[in-house]
């Protein structure tokens, strides 16, 4: 049962914004302090990534566990009220993470997804830094990996 009027979900849910989200924010800047040059949110680009680093030809998601179904994890459950509704909804996500993924991959361009729960909560210092590491060395060194999850 929803602990929220309907009112205050709505409230709620207009508040959440597509781009500039926490996890976005935390990951630039921790990629920025690493030496990293991109661009942000950039239109021109499909499915606008989250950051599109051209010296790499890669772009890195930024995904939301519960807005993109991140399967066995803890920030995602299907809400209880409406249901029909968001498995359709979250659904649909997913059907165009994958085929926005697959049309970078055939143009030759990396892809990174980086999901939110590998950079929040209690211990977000320690796994911001860890993920930063990895997609640093998969950038760097790693160059046989096209696609990534983090």
């Amino acid at each position: 049962m929803d602990t929220l009027n309907a009112e205050q979900r709505s409230l709620n849910m207009a508040k959440i914004h597509s781009k500039d989200t926490k996890p976005e924010v935390f990951l630039r800047s921790a990629l920025h302090k690493a030496g990293f040059r991109f661009r942000k949110n950039d239109k021109r680009y499909l499915g606008t990534p989250d950051i599109f680093l051209p010296h790499y030809n890669a772009v890195i998601f930024i995904h939301g566990c519960f807005w993109h179904g991140h399967k066995n994890c803890r920030l995602f459950r299907l809400p209880k009220t409406n249901v029909e509704f968001w498995k359709n909804k979250i659904e649909r996500n997913i059907a165009r993470d994958r085929k926005v993924i697959s049309a970078y991959l055939d143009n030759c361009y990396r892809v990174a997804v980086v999901w939110e729960c590998s950079i929040t909560g209690k211990q977000k210092e320690q796994k911001l830094s860890k993920v930063t590491e990895e997609i640093s060395l998969w950038l760097e060194e790693d160059l046989t990996e096209n696609y990534r999850e983090f």
